[in-house]
């Protein structure tokens, strides 16, 4: 499935920032052209990011396992392309398609070979990867199985690591970005949260790992920590807790009063993070505070944790 960048007759190039603003990244002009690819792009805050990718004229491959729903997807990109995103660039990149989707299970190498192979040969270029194929549970710790643990093990951390393998050496050659999309989770622990705190701490180690190894060769690296991300399902998808779960727990955030994340205003924080470089995003920024406490005290740590989820 995929859809066409319309074309724009007039070739018109993109309207640049002004000199009094041109320390400020500009959006529209950064991303046109460019190529990304995006895991779990088919629903939630990853088609959030290919849509916001799109109106800022990028072309973009979204991956997902259910292929209704990466059809469903990329018409919704499509209907963003006749509502006055960007078309740029030469005839050649008008040519080819705004979005597509790609099925694809991305804990499996060769189906993550065979993804990424796909997308270079549709855009000719690969310019950022956006690691968002995740999962959340709630369990107690005592109740929840290694084999649960290895399920998301396999999906939110060694996923990330198969796609950015696969995708460095094009990345390398563009010098652009890998975008791991963690959690508040990937930098503390939370009661019930055992498996995911468990598949996301290792996100933000390997994302540094990448960092550290790679940035000298031109690669940025973006930790995304959220909070809870505003979605419909919010106040029923932890219903089959693992284990003697309490009902606050079981709500978004594990019981800490966060408000949720509109995924598109986070959309546009992520590419604006990529645009100047940086290395982390963590929403909200107060979350930091907490971070750097349970580093230096622990016990305190995990009395204010304890504090804030009520338990």
């Amino acid at each position: 499935m995929l859809c066409q960048q319309p074309r724009d007759y007039n070739d018109k190039p993109p309207r640049l920032p002004n000199t009094e603003q041109s320390h400020k990244p500009h959006r529209m002009s950064y991303w046109i052209n460019k190529a990304a690819l995006v895991t779990g792009g088919s629903a939630g805050l990853g088609l959030a990011i290919a849509r916001e990718l799109v109106r800022c004229g990028a072309r973009v491959a979204i991956a997902g396992r259910d292929q209704q729903r990466l059809e469903d997807a990329v018409k919704s990109l499509c209907f963003e392309l006749t509502n006055g995103s960007p078309a740029a660039g030469s005839d050649k990149t008008r040519e080819l398609p705004a979005a597509v989707g790609i099925a694809a299970d991305v804990t499996r190498q060769e189906q993550v070979a065979s993804l990424v192979e796909q997308t270079v040969l549709t855009f000719d270029r690969l310019d950022l990867l956006v690691n968002c194929a995740g999962k959340s549970t709630r369990g107690a710790v005592a109740a929840v199985t290694p084999e649960e643990y290895r399920e998301l093990w396999e999906l939110n951390f060694l996923a990330q690591v198969h796609c950015a393998r696969a995708c460095l050496p094009h990345l390398l050659k563009t010098k652009g970005h890998v975008v791991n999309v963690g959690s508040l989770a990937a930098k503390t622990a939370s009661p019930f949260l055992s498996a995911y705190s468990a598949s996301k701490f290792p996100v933000a180690a390997f994302s540094q790992q990448l960092r550290l190894e790679l940035s000298q060769q031109g690669l940025h690296v973006l930790l995304v920590c959220p909070g809870p991300i505003r979605r419909d399902d919010a106040g029923i998808r932890y219903e089959q807790a693992t284990g003697d779960v309490p009902q606050s727990a079981r709500l978004p955030g594990a019981g800490v009063k966060l408000k949720g994340i509109d995924p598109d205003w986070l959309s546009r924080r992520i590419l604006l993070a990529c645009e100047r470089r940086r290395a982390e995003l963590v929403v909200p920024a107060k979350a930091r505070l907490l971070f750097a406490i349970a580093q230096l005290w622990p016990s305190l740590g995990d009395w204010i944790v304890r504090r804030m989820t009520g338990t």
